[in-house]
């Protein structure tokens, strides 16, 4: 039995997850600030598959702390986590200069800092039981710098990236190597909260369960790294590393 964390799982992709989760038979550990949301996803899990076991705490992933204490509780109420997916984020963001720091500030510190401190709290504890796997999720935006709003976004998610990969090169060829794996996620246009705004005007997006079945299936194989979906994504994924700026700029 499978027993995953899930933090940011009140909304969108983390609460999607969480019940493609527990349909594939996981119990559940769930994290967010809006905890009446988890209380609900709790109940509407249970009635589905009265055989999980889902706990929720409430967590503001800021407040690193509380990261630590949250997640050391919630392994000790469930006698252990296998899987700790750093989910939590937030989209805001404005060109830079333009008289927004305090949005690009808070971006970087919930999606950078807040990641941070969420990988800490699990490679602690997977250290110790010697074994688990870290799922990041990162984003398309991390594979070049990214104009206007999306400036300080892409550059937290391009920092969880090479968080998660220098942990795998640190872990590579030491026994831990096949006990601990780590994963990094790089999702394209699926729908959720935080992407409301831009639902409307992209051709790309798709559905949250659709998106986020890609994203369990890359979970559960515990690959090192995907787009997803995979298409068209993981092909777009080279056009958007190599293009030239000025085509890269009309992409996005």
């Amino acid at each position: 039995m499978t027993t995953t964390l899930i933090t940011g799982a009140s909304s969108g992709l983390g609460a999607e997850m969480a019940r493609q989760l527990a349909a594939r038979g996981e119990d559940l550990a769930l994290c967010a600030r809006r905890t009446e949301r988890l209380e609900e996803l709790r109940e509407e899990i249970l009635a589905a598959h009265p055989e999980r076991r889902v706990a929720v705490a409430a967590l503001d992933v800021t407040d690193h702390e509380a990261v630590h204490t949250v997640v050391h509780a919630l392994r000790d109420e469930l006698g252990g986590l296998d899987r700790v997916v750093v989910n939590a984020g937030l989209g805001k963001g404005a060109a830079i200069g333009t008289g927004r720091a305090d949005a690009n500030r808070e971006t970087a510190i919930t999606n950078f800092l807040g990641a941070l401190a969420q990988t800490e709290a699990a490679m602690e504890v997977f250290r110790a039981q010697g074994h688990g796997h870290l799922v990041m999720i990162s984003s398309m935006s991390a594979m070049r710098g990214m104009p206007k709003s999306l400036t300080t976004y892409a550059a937290t998610k391009a920092g969880v990236a090479h968080l998660a990969e220098g942990i795998r090169t640190e872990l590579h060829g030491t026994p831990l190597q096949k006990k601990i794996k780590v994963t990094v996620l790089y999702p394209g246009y699926i729908a959720s909260e935080m992407n409301e705004k831009v639902q409307q005007s992209t051709p790309l997006m798709v559905p949250t369960d659709k998106g986020v079945r890609s994203m369990v299936a890359a979970i559960e194989k515990q690959v090192d790294d995907a787009c997803v979906p995979a298409l068209p994504w993981a092909p777009l994924s080279v056009v958007m590393k190599h293009a030239p700026l000025g085509v890269l700029k009309k992409l996005v």
